[in-house]
């Protein structure tokens, strides 16, 4: 059982700096698969492999929107 953290960090609000929240994903094998994981402020959710790729693929989407892609 182990997590390999991708992204860990606090993020704030672009204008209300004083809002912010502490934002980190990863993959975690506890449940005996390589699943994503989501933690904010201290709170975690490990997903199932649907719910995963729907995540991964509305992210992909919207860095596409963006132009984050290029």
């Amino acid at each position: 059982m182990a997590t390999t953290c991708f992204f860990e960090e606090t993020i704030s609000d672009l204008e209300k700096k004083e809002a912010r929240i502490d934002f980190e994903f990863g993959r975690s094998s506890f449940y005996g698969q390589n699943l994503m994981y989501f933690r904010i402020n201290g709170e975690g959710v490990i997903v199932d492999e649907e719910t995963g790729k729907k995540i991964a693929e509305q992210m992909q989407g919207l860095a596409a929107y963006l132009g984050y892609d290029r």
